[in-house]
């Protein structure tokens, strides 16, 4: 009996410390309030400091990203489960606009255009990131487009020599080999120092597979980065991949 007690006074001493120790005080937390959702989208009031661009946290561990400003409202696309949302849900402003991971780690990994693994491997882990919405370098500040890119394909490296750094379209009708194009493109560099990155967008999980398995049966896949926005991905992380808003 006598150890008993002896354990709740310091238990009971221990607990004052703790709470004397505590930072207690006053703090000051943006919330909002879903007032409409659907396709992918959703409208909030109740966040008048928020800033376009910034990364706002729903209820649910959904996440969505500020896109429009009004005066009363928010417009915002949702990067997860639509269903999941709905009207009255919680939201809370970060502060900060939406990032993704950046660096070395991304390499030979498969994930989605917020730079989370899709691939079953761990979460990246980076040193740094940067935002995923910031303006392109100036025509002036980007670098002479002098070295040569070979693809592999005799015809077009005869024909339309490519360089790095240059952007070039690959345009045709569905079932054309373009994907093919571009894949015998990524394979036929490993034999150089380039680092390519893969963007699949609302492609069939099947077709995205034999890519990546071909890419690591030939090419050199500790290279590549490999960015998917799956078909039944949410509509903000696909419509990312297609403006070119993929990890970089």
């Amino acid at each position: 009996m006598n150890r008993i007690a002896e354990d709740l006074r310091d238990w009971a001493a221990e607990s004052r410390k703790r709470i004397s120790q505590a930072p207690l005080g006053p703090q000051l937390v943006r919330i909002g309030r879903i007032v409409q959702a659907g396709d992918g989208v959703a409208t909030i009031e109740g966040l008048p400091d928020a800033r376009l661009d910034e990364l706002l946290e729903i209820e649910g561990g959904i996440t969505a990203q500020a896109v429009d400003l009004g005066q009363d409202t928010i417009g915002c696309v949702l990067f997860g489960d639509a269903a999941a949302v709905a009207a009255g849900h919680l939201v809370r402003g970060t502060g900060d606009v939406v990032r993704v991971p950046v660096g070395e780690a991304l390499l030979g990994r498969v994930v989605d255009a917020l730079g989370r693994p899709l691939d079953g491997g761990e979460p990246i882990a980076t040193e740094s990131t940067s935002p995923a919405e910031r303006p392109a370098p100036s025509i002036v500040g980007r670098a002479l487009v002098d070295r040569p890119l070979a693809t592999g394909v005799l015809v077009i490296d005869a024909a339309i020599p490519l360089g790095r750094g240059q952007r070039e379209l690959i345009i045709g009708d569905r079932g054309t080999g373009k994907t093919a194009i571009a894949v015998d493109t990524i394979i036929n560099q490993r034999t150089s120092d380039v680092i390519c990155v893969y963007a699949a967008i609302g492609q069939k999980a099947s077709s995205v597979a034999r890519v990546i398995e071909a890419v690591r049966r030939y090419g050199t896949p500790e290279r590549c980065i490999f960015v998917v926005g799956e078909a039944d991905a949410a509509p903000g992380l696909r419509g990312w991949l297609v403006g070119g808003r993929a990890p970089r």
